[in-house]
């Protein structure tokens, strides 16, 4: 356990003792007081609901914490954590087989807390007139590797789609929505065409898409949501002859929407749960897990995944769920399966 429980000395023999305890208290309290914040960062999806989170701790606390808020994709931000940087990583995939090596080989313990589920969501220009549905072939033949530079006009994908330029924008390669969707749509985590616009900022890719009608892009569906008026979202079969699903909070809870529905999450390093402000913010946060989930636009999980989140925060449950990987097509009820393996 990372965790020893600190001895009390019963009295201070030596006026050193007592000198250098009084010192001690000094320097705490001038932390304290200076605000040493509770650094976060990593995934744009998980972003909004984090944020919302921190807001309201701090409101409750009269703004005697200071959070900061980052924004590096998951994989930036898994980086930092790793490194002992952050207290905090968003992330909107599980970590992954050599993140967690790199967290062991520089001591860093943590607990893995999933907080909501995302429905991945492609969009496109809302005066795109003929794209409504895509099939998960088709979207491997718009975003394998070998489509760059031989994909480049939408009726090369269906011949009775305009003779348009295709213009893709893509989360960046630290992203976490970057690996999950390639995993789930090209089969192989990071495996990408490269010709396409990226960002690790998902409102530089809503800009995008919205400004130009041959444009098509994804990311979080908190992000869609919050520019319906600018975007149009694409309904996805996973299968040719399969029902096309649209991304949406009732198609995550029934399982329907398939391949790129996925949890998300926040991991908290062990080491700084003994500061008692990152412990509070972090039981806060789960404790209003499913309105801070709500308020961003995602799937709130069920009541009693947050109260297992809970008990594993009190008892330092470490490590991960996923064994190192993606955990791609993971549906909200094999993840509550999971959490409550012992």
């Amino acid at each position: 356990m990372p965790f020893a429980k600190r001895g009390v000395p019963s009295r201070i023999s030596t006026t050193a003792h007592l000198l250098a305890g009084l010192f001690l208290l000094a320097t705490v309290g001038t932390s304290l007081a200076a605000g040493v914040p509770i650094r976060i960062d990593g995934s744009s999806t998980v972003y909004p609901i984090t944020d919302a989170a921190a807001a309201q701790f701090q409101k409750a606390r009269k703004n005697t914490v200071s959070i900061t808020v980052g924004i590096s994709g998951t994989g930036g931000g898994f980086r930092k954590f790793c490194r002992g940087e952050t207290d905090i990583s968003n992330a909107s995939r599980p970590i992954l087989a050599d993140e967690m090596q790199a967290c062991r080989a520089a001591g860093v313990d943590f607990v893995e807390l999933p907080v909501a589920f995302d429905a991945l969501t492609v969009v496109v220009n809302p005066r795109n007139a003929f794209l409504k549905t895509l099939t998960v072939a088709q979207l491997r033949q718009l975003w394998e590797p070998d489509a760059q530079g031989r994909i480049t006009r939408w009726n090369q994908i269906d011949s009775a789609w305009p003779d348009t330029p295709i213009k893709l924008f893509s989360p960046g390669k630290d992203s976490g929505t970057f690996d999950y969707f390639t995993e789930a749509i090209v089969g192989k985590a990071k495996s990408s065409r490269s010709d396409v616009i990226m960002s690790e900022d998902d409102t530089v890719l809503v800009q995008g898409v919205a400004r130009d009608v041959n444009a098509l892009g994804y990311f979080g569906y908190a992000y869609y949501v919050a520019n319906r008026q600018k975007l149009k979202s694409v309904a996805i079969a996973p299968n040719p002859g399969k029902p096309a699903v649209t991304p949406s909070l009732v198609n995550v809870v029934n399982g329907t929407y398939q391949p790129l529905s996925r949890p998300i999450f926040i991991y908290v390093n062990a080491k700084s749960l003994v500061r008692p402000e990152v412990r509070e913010f972090t039981e806060f946060y789960l404790a209003r897990g499913a309105e801070f989930a709500n308020s961003a636009g995602y799937v709130p999980l069920p009541t009693n995944a947050y109260s297992m989140a809970l008990a594993h925060l009190k008892n330092l449950r470490m490590g991960t769920v996923f064994s190192g990987v993606s955990g791609v097509g993971i549906t909200i009820e094999e993840l509550l399966k999971r959490e409550a393996m012992p």
